[in-house]
């Protein structure tokens, strides 16, 4: 049952929905579509059974999104998503959209009082990527600013720790700084280093430009 989970596959649930409690997977249960959902239980559904009437909620960061999301897709990031419950049509069936399904089935909880009408994208983005489809990328990374953030503190406290060991003692306080400025974005939700990223050229967000003729108007991404 682990399997039919990870890998998405179609046998043994209706019309591309399957349901699953939060946390235990070995305690899954298999329900049709059209079922009421059960208090504790997420439903999943298989990209190849999403159909226009899907609204697609992406819960990622928008640097995520921005490097690479779903064409239709509405970014609105997880510790937003209660805030902006407006902003979807509550009549319309939901997706939820994450990387690998962990952040979805989080909104998927979050919703659950109001929203039953709600489900996650199995296997979340890395499925959407390994099946091939296309996405609407506009960054010209293709790395989140939290992974980039993740890899410049883990440098410099890779450089402060072996400097230290090397050169001179006095490097660790390289270190210790990579540390503070880590417990100062978790405490005030700004993270100095990830602005500074956001500013390098390869973060910064691409310009459409509409070029018209007599019969119709195109768009090219400018630079």
């Amino acid at each position: 049952m682990k399997r039919f989970i990870a890998s998405g596959e179609r046998r043994g649930y209706d019309h591309g929905v399957f349901f699953s409690p939060p946390i235990y997977f070995s305690s899954l249960r298999i329900l049709r579509a059209d079922s009421p959902l059960l208090p504790g239980m997420t439903a999943f559904i298989d990209h190849k059974d999403l159909t226009p009437s899907h609204k697609l909620i992406d819960v990622r960061t928008p640097t995520e999104f921005a490097a690479g999301h779903i064409s239709g897709a509405l970014n609105v990031p997880l510790d937003q998503i209660e805030a902006r419950l407006d902003d979807v049509d509550p009549a319309s069936p939901v997706v939820l959209v994450c990387k690998a399904g962990s952040r979805a089935r989080m909104a998927s909880d979050l919703l659950g009082p109001c929203r039953q009408n709600t489900a996650v994208l199995a296997g979340g983005m890395d499925a959407w990527y390994r099946a091939g489809l296309p996405v609407v990328v506009s960054s010209r990374s293709r790395w989140s600013l939290e992974r980039q953030v993740r890899l410049g503190a883990g440098l410099v406290v890779l450089i402060g720790v072996v400097a230290s060991l090397l050169s001179s003692p006095r490097w660790i306080f390289l270190s210790g700084f990579a540390g503070l400025g880590l417990t100062f974005a978790g405490l005030t939700d700004f993270c100095p280093m990830g602005s500074l990223l956001a500013r390098m050229p390869w973060n910064r967000t691409s310009k459409l430009r509409a070029i018209r003729d007599n019969t119709r108007t195109a768009c090219e991404l400018k630079g």
